[in-house]
Formats: C-alpha cells, structure tokens, sequence
C-alpha cells in the first residue's frame, strides 16, 4: 500500500481524536455527504474483521480494507494549517469526488 501520511496530519488526529501510541484507525472509502454522491475519505476507531494493509506513523496503525484500495492507494494525506482541514490528493484521479477518469502515469 502507498499512502502517504505527513506529520502534520498524524498530529491533527492525535489531538482531534486523543490518540496515544498503538491506537488503531480504519481508513476506509465513503460515499460523499447528502446530494454530492461524490466519495471522499472516512475515518473511525473500528477495526472490522477485513482482509487489511497497514502503515504505521509516529505509533499509530492506519488500516485499509484491500476492497478500498482502487481509492486510498497513492493517496497523501496532509494537514493545511491556513485551511485548518485534513487535505485527501491522489494523483490518479481528475476529480478525487468523483472519480471516473484514471490518469495515465
């Protein structure tokens, strides 16, 4: 799995969410919020009995269900502090809301 975690995010959860060291989170591919039916990037405690890929950062385990690997996988996900948001990119896609072209690498 390639996703990429920047300090700055890892940090934003930890105080967001009080994480410690081993804490584990699911990053998981939603269906957007209501009328867009776009996607974005869910993110929760529960760890659900799935086939996963992991990635440790700064003592926190990031899991990722194999199934939603055509969407997180290549992802950077960074912490704009101006914007005070999460910030999701993925290169392959045009538009990471609604994701129907793939670019050519």
């Amino acid at each position: 799995m390639n996703v990429e975690i920047t300090d700055a995010a890892v940090a934003f959860y930890q105080n967001e969410m009080n994480l410690t060291p081993g804490d584990q989170l699911r990053l998981f591919v939603r269906v957007g919020g209501v009328g867009s039916g776009g996607f974005s990037v869910g993110i929760t405690r529960e760890i659900e009995g799935h086939n996963y890929e992991m990635l440790e950062k700064k003592g926190i385990q990031f899991f990722v269900a194999k199934d939603d690997l055509w969407y997180i996988d290549g992802m950077k996900i960074d912490y704009d502090d101006d914007r005070d948001m999460v910030m999701f990119t993925q290169s392959k896609f045009d538009n990471l809301d609604h994701p129907l072209f793939i670019k050519e690498t």
